[in-house]
């Protein structure tokens, strides 16, 4: 396996975990009946975020709280559910690469996660 390193990379990555994610016991039903998630359209603005936060891209340009507040008012999001995103976000990069990219895209997860659970917590 090889380190995180180029946008196919993280195309293959976001793939790989929106698969697992949508059909995930715990938070599937987030993205498939919450969010009516288009994973065609919607991955390609992951992936640009992703690229943004791990390799300095800068095509991406939105902010991702407000989307994940509504998400919350509509289906209040938990702890539980952040765990596992973050349980399953970290399994698919090591599943697939290795390295110094790889550790950070774990650890960008979890800052992202935390920020995103106290959002939400301040918002209710």
């Amino acid at each position: 396996m090889s380190d995180i390193k180029t946008r196919a990379d993280l195309e293959q990555l976001v793939r790989r975990f929106y698969e697992k994610a949508m059909q995930d016991a715990v938070i599937g039903f987030l993205f498939t009946d919450v969010a009516n998630l288009d994973l065609a359209s919607h991955a390609p603005v992951i992936a640009d975020f992703w690229e943004m936060v791990l390799l300095g891209g800068t095509a991406y340009r939105q902010n991702p709280i407000p989307v994940h507040l509504a998400l919350n008012r509509q289906s209040p999001l938990t702890a539980d559910h952040f765990d596992r995103w973050l349980t399953l976000w970290k399994e698919t990069v090591d599943e697939l690469f290795t390295g110094n990219t790889a550790e950070q895209a774990k650890i960008r997860a979890l800052s992202i996660a935390t920020v995103m659970q106290t959002k939400i917590y301040n918002d209710r």
